[in-house]
């Protein structure tokens, strides 16, 4: 027991990651918004990251106030890994359209890529309002608290958010790993399978569970939940990905790790 809390412990911050990867999973994304820049190079763009970070680079030099070049730049920046840039590029977009909710969503999720979770938190706060709440931010801005350690505090953020939409996965699938942040395994093995079983979970969920099984020492079961129904490769990768993290509990450098899940990832 006291190996698997070290390990839990071990994993905390890597595991936030994956929540912010899924916690803003469905809000507005780069093709969403660029509709109108209109261009066979920006259709390109929403294809190809690196090639988005050159075409939106060059559209918002041109033209740094345009909200719309802004937030792509923004997310292209983020999706190739630019995180710091990424942040500068949204804060200041925010500060010329303060009142736009879509600007402020991004903000707020770059900042939490770039550890900043309080400032993370507040700048989601704006991007939503009490009367017309945004269940993705709300899940969010729960995976923000739970890094700042009050899983409380976070829960009830996701309740709030399951209210609005009943077994969604994404935030089921934080719910679970705030319960793993707190090492309450058997909880959040309880929660992650109720977004595994919903036939809507993304491959981000299945890795999460299959770390909850392998944590509790259950490791042949976690292996068959990561590679289940997967192409041959996909399926190496997952479970190296958790013989990987698992293998972490002799690191003493394990709690700077970060989860390989850039192939799972998607900018949002």
């Amino acid at each position: 027991m006291l190996q698997q809390s070290r390990l839990a412990r071990h994993l905390a911050s890597a595991a936030v990651v994956t929540m912010f990867a899924v916690g803003l999973c469905g809000c507005q994304t780069t093709s969403d918004i660029t509709g109108s820049l209109g261009s066979k190079s920006v259709a390109a763009a929403d294809a190809d990251p690196r090639h988005a970070v050159e075409v939106y680079g060059e559209r918002y030099r041109a033209n740094p106030k345009d909200a719309d070049v802004a937030l792509a730049y923004g997310q292209a920046l983020r999706a190739t890994g630019q995180r710091a840039q990424a942040a500068a590029v949204l804060e200041q977009a925010t500060l010329g359209h303060p009142g736009n909710k879509a600007l402020l969503a991004a903000y707020g999720r770059a900042l939490a890529d770039n550890g900043n979770f309080q400032m993370a938190f507040d700048v989601l706060s704006r991007a939503h309002t009490p009367d017309n709440p945004d269940w993705r931010i709300l899940s969010a801005q729960g995976a923000a608290l739970d890094q700042l350690g009050r899983h409380d505090e976070a829960r009830a953020y996701y309740a709030s958010a399951l209210k609005m939409v009943p077994g969604e996965p994404s935030v089921l699938s934080n719910l679970g790993l705030s319960y793993m942040l707190s090492k309450d395994l058997p909880k959040a093995e309880e929660t992650l399978r109720q977004a595994y079983n919903s036939g809507r979970a993304d491959t981000r969920v299945r890795q999460n569970l299959g770390l909850v099984v392998g944590l509790q020492g259950r490791f042949a079961e976690a292996e068959s939940i990561v590679k289940a129904d997967l192409p041959p490769d996909e399926a190496a990768a997952n479970v190296a990905y958790l013989k990987q993290m698992l293998n972490r509990k002799d690191n003493p450098r394990a709690n700077a790790i970060k989860m390989p899940v850039a192939q799972l990832d998607r900018p949002d």
